[in-house]
């Protein structure tokens, strides 16, 4: 008997079948069968359950005679089932990686509920991945499991069937089934939830829920949608059967009043003409079905929401209908309201950035910024320490956002983007240093200096040699890019080949200082019982070869390509390897979920790159800048260009990678696992390519570039003090080193990387 019975209706979703059933197929936990139901789709849905029943015997092909509707569907699979939980999933729709591995390790954890509830995230056809705005009810604080009267917020959830898996005992022993007609999860899910003796959830997304932008059910204007009111029928018909559930009543009435209001305000739903039909039906089953009393759902209701279920109550259509526009017309006003008074705050603060700059500048203050307010990170960080250890006198200020705030030392005071307290520091503090840009509206007066550290060595190509690459630059202003650029000063380079491009790309009047990359110091001061600190405090367990995986975005693309099969490739290399991924700073805010694995570590809320290339012992990188840094480490580095000539296409670059590495190349996964399976990542040809790319970008990075810009910037020396270290007297940070650096796997045969 599997672990789980995944259902799978399908009925006119033939592009998105394939996309659906291979998502459960690919679960890194196989233990299941996948019964998929054709509802008589006019399309190619029934073949294509043929083809996967016929290709793996954990399909079932259900073909029904007659289109029947999603609830009898389903109730053809559940007929099916033998496994101990029940799953389902839309047609369209997709599991989670790793998302029933998760679900059989939190019913585990919970003693088996009758219901486990957990998380689902919208995907658009845009490729946008929105998580649902509820999620917070499903905190997994406080006790595993309990009964729905301990937690009742679950109630004020979507009411859907595929966010839940149902222990399938509970429901032969429930008796429940769906009904036929629209809305047919409404009187399967209440129930479930209402009669479980044991509830818990998994604060997790394991669904994709596709925003279809034509074909779905519910943005289809149709008559079946008065289905719904048979449906809530159904749901006090089963109260009226279990008197134990009696006290859910005003609950259950106070959501249908949401539901009905909500599907009367969508334009797209019911037809006009049977628009006062719903409001009829609607104001019936709430006057039949009212009850005293606000029930066990602790739901927070405006007095309008209140106002609008009363008039739909009792059927005053015209007054609702009266009240709906005046609630548009206030929330219109509000709108202009509030950009009225956000005017008025910007021009006041305005006025003030004015005022502000005909008072004398500060020459002890000193204003820093990176990654668009972000934290304390990068090279304005490594300047801003540096400074306040070699100029103790000074004092500092980092614009971030309030979340990052946290991160600043104690001695550096926190300015909130867009406040008084911004545009003042903005107008008088004597330097400003930044990675990225300041605010446009900042004028630069004379004496104030402004130095531009940049934060990568450029591979791909940045300024005006992206002006005919329009799919692949971030602006389309270059005149608004030259005119902050003239207000630089100073512009921090790495390199040589750094020098040479930013000139040419970002041509101004700036002096070049090419000192290296502050940020680059930490590795020659770390040592190795810092190095395993931050192993242990990163959960890297001991004796492992960790790898850091940190590509970098793709202007080609608009979702985060996935290129790495990590649970493959953590499995060919053995117990031996950990690995590090690190999300590009563009995906930030993309829920990217990876299969649970204990090897595989998460690391891109880390605060510092810096931390994690040295609890590293080698980088697997494809174009990001971060290779540059790394190289100062002398630590291996591979190359995974699996899509070179479209990243070459789409952005361009300086050099071909290929021909001019920093160490191995893997063009496919299968080379990438040979490469570190053979020990030719850390071999002597390795070692000959990353010599020969630090000979060339890492000239500078000797651990005192921090010190050279303070001495120049901020103290007014003229000259680079301290001299640059040569190459060969460097000795940066070593890495810890594990059991896999020392031996290649047995029985691999040779890699043929170039």
């Amino acid at each position: 008997m599997p672990r789980f019975s995944v259902i799978v209706p399908a009925y006119k979703v033939q592009a998105y079948l394939q996309e659906s059933l291979d998502s459960v197929l690919t679960q890194s936990y196989p233990d299941l069968e996948l019964i998929a139901v054709d509802d008589a789709s006019p399309d190619a849905c029934g073949s294509i359950i043929d083809e996967y029943a016929a290709r793996d015997s954990r399909v079932t092909a259900v073909h029904l005679a007659d289109n029947l509707g999603l609830g009898p569907a389903r109730n053809a699979g559940l007929a099916r089932a033998t496994g101990d939980y029940l799953v389902f999933l839309d047609g369209d729709d997709t599991l989670a990686p790793g998302a029933l591995q998760a679900i059989t390790d939190r019913l585990k954890a919970t003693g088996s509920p009758d219901v486990l509830v957990y998380d689902y995230a919208r995907t658009f056809w845009t490729g946008e991945l929105v998580r649902n705005s509820l999620s917070h009810h499903l905190s997994e604080e406080g006790p595993a499991s309990f009964r729905l009267a301990d937690r009742p917020s679950l109630l004020g959830m979507l009411m859907v069937v595929w966010n839940k898996a149902y222990r399938r005992e509970y429901v032969e022993r429930e008796g429940l089934e769906f009904p036929p007609g629209l809305y047919e999860d409404t009187p399967w899910t209440y129930p479930a939830l209402l009669a479980a003796e044991s509830v818990a959830v998994l604060d997790r997304v394991c669904v994709h829920y596709r925003q279809r932008r034509t074909g779905s059910i519910l943005t289809t204007t149709s008559r079946r949608h008065l289905d719904v009111f048979d449906q809530y029928d159904r749901v006090f018909g089963y109260l009226a059967g279990r008197p134990e559930l009696e006290r859910w009543r005003p609950a259950l009435h106070r959501r249908m009043a949401e539901h009905f209001c909500a599907m009367y305000a969508d334009p797209r739903r019911l037809p006009r003409a049977a628009r006062a039909e719903f409001f009829g039906r609607a104001s019936a089953l709430l006057r039949h079905y009212r009850v005293p009393g606000g029930g066990a759902l602790p739901l927070s209701l405006s007095r309008t929401d209140r106002l609008r279920h009363t008039l739909m109550r009792l059927g005053v259509r015209r007054t609702y209908a009266v009240l709906s526009a005046l609630r548009s017309a206030a929330v219109t006003t509000a709108g202009g309201a509030s950009s009225l008074w956000r005017g008025l705050r910007e021009a006041a603060l305005r006025l003030h950035y004015r005022i502000q700059r005909l008072l004398p500048l500060r020459p002890e203050l000193a204003v820093f910024s990176a990654y668009w307010h972000g934290g304390y990170a990068c090279n304005p960080a490594a300047i801003e320490a540096k400074l306040r250890e070699l100029a103790p006198r000074m004092r500092t200020a980092w614009i971030c956002d309030p979340a990052h705030a946290s991160t600043l030392p104690r001695e550096t005071a926190a300015l909130r983007p867009g406040s008084a307290a911004y545009w003042t520091a903005l107008a008088r503090a004597t330097y400003l240093v930044t990675n990225v840009n300041f605010d446009r509206a900042l004028v630069k007066r004379p004496g104030q200096v402004l130095l531009q550290t940049q934060h990568g060595t450029p591979l791909k190509r940045v300024g005006l040699d992206l002006q005919d690459r329009p799919a692949a630059t971030p602006t389309t202003d270059f005149a608004g890019l030259l005119r902050g650029a003239d207000q630089w000063d100073y512009l921090l380079s790495a390199n040589r080949h750094s020098t040479l491009v930013w000139e040419k790309a970002i041509p101004s009047s700036y002096t070049t200082l090419e000192y290296g990359y502050p940020r680059n110091d930490l590795f020659h001061r770390a040592g190795h019982a810092d190095v395993v600190e931050l192993r242990e405090r990163l959960g890297i367990a001991p004796g492992t070869t960790a790898i850091l995986y940190a590509p970098t975005h793709r202007d080609y693309r608009r979702s985060q390509p996935d290129h790495l099969d990590f649970e493959r490739v953590l499995r060919d290399l053995g117990p031996r390897y950990t690995i590090l991924t690190r999300t590009h700073l563009t995906y930030a805010n993309t829920d990217r979920s990876h299969e649970p694995h204990p090897r595989l570590l998460d690391v891109s809320s880390h605060p510092s790159v810096e931390e994690l290339c040295l609890a590293s012992d080698a980088l697997v990188t494809d174009y990001s800048s971060l290779m540059f840094d790394y190289a100062a480490l002398d630590r291996p580095i591979v190359i995974h260009a699996d899509d070179w000539e479209a990243y070459e296409a789409a952005r361009g670059t300086y050099f071909d990678l290929r021909a001019f590495p920093p160490g191995a190349i893997a063009r496919t996964e299968d080379e990438l696992v040979d490469i570190f399976a053979t020990g030719h990542w850390q071999g002597s040809r390795s070692a000959q390519l990353r010599a020969a790319f630090r000979a060339r970008f890492t000239t500078h990075d000797d651990g005192h570039a921090a010190e050279r810009v303070v001495r120049r910037v901020f103290l007014g020396q003229p000259n680079p003090v301290p001299a640059v270290v040569p190459l060969e007297d460097r000795r940066p940070c070593p890495a810890a080193g594990g059991p896999a650096a020392d031996l290649p796997l047995a029985g691999v045969s040779p890699s043929r990387w170039p």
